[in-house]
């Protein structure tokens, strides 16, 4: 049977970019599992912020994170007051430079990893699983998605036996390069035990790679029919 590539490995170098970018020869390990724990570190702090995505860039003696999230503010804090906590904690950490940089997410409804983790909190709180999933679709097709996919797997429901259930909308071609697809992967933890929920959002077509401020996005104009290249 045929397996699925994850969305954004398929298409890095494309219209995807590394979300760590530096380079290192001996110390390669030691500083990917710093970023890798930086990262858990953050989204577990921040989990109440809606944190879709943490960026880190290195050079020389420099850390630089991007932290895309939806409410700013709670990151932020009264006058900035919690980002310069942060920064000061990362630096006692790291003993680097750090740079911290907060990137408001405009439209969390259209954010892949915001949606699956919004599915995962409602199973959570016992909301029936069809009705999260379809309510998810809704809105994203209502804030622009030209399609997007829900899957739930898991004792869905409490059930003896584990399964998959899915809810597809519009247009997702998953083997298109040049096709903008975001994906989302979220846990809800029940007491018949965990939940996965992934999300697959199609959001037009892009050729060249989005890095740091998510820009507004515009789809590439189309070549009329028959037209040739």
């Amino acid at each position: 049977m045929g397996q699925k590539v994850h969305p954004y490995g398929f298409r890095l170098g494309f219209n995807k970019t590394w979300k760590s970018r530096w380079f290192a020869n001996k110390e390669y390990a030691d500083l990917l599992h710093e970023d890798l724990a930086l990262k858990s570190d953050l989204k577990k702090r921040f989990q109440h912020a809606g944190v879709s995505k943490i960026e880190v860039e290195r050079a020389a003696n420099k850390l630089k994170i991007d932290v895309h999230t939806s409410r700013p503010g709670i990151i932020i804090g009264r006058k900035g007051t919690e980002v310069d906590k942060l920064k000061q904690e990362i630096q006692k950490r790291t003993k680097r430079e750090v740079f911290i940089n907060i990137q408001e997410i405009q439209k969390p409804e259209l954010d892949a990893q915001l949606v699956a983790e919004s599915v995962a909190m409602q199973l959570e709180k016992r909301v029936a699983f069809r009705r999260a999933m379809r309510k998810a679709v809704e809105s994203a097709l209502r804030f622009g998605a030209r399609g997007i996919k829900v899957r739930v797997s898991g004792r869905l429901n409490g059930a003896e036996i584990a399964r998959s259930e899915w809810y597809l909308h519009g247009q997702l071609p998953l083997q298109t390069l040049r096709a903008d697809v975001d994906f989302g992967f979220a846990e809800a933890h029940t007491t018949y035990g965990q939940i996965g929920v992934k999300v697959w959002m199609y959001k037009g077509e892009r050729l060249t790679p989005r890095v740091g401020r998510d820009e507004e996005y515009r789809d590439r104009p189309r070549r009329a029919a028959g037209a040739r290249a």
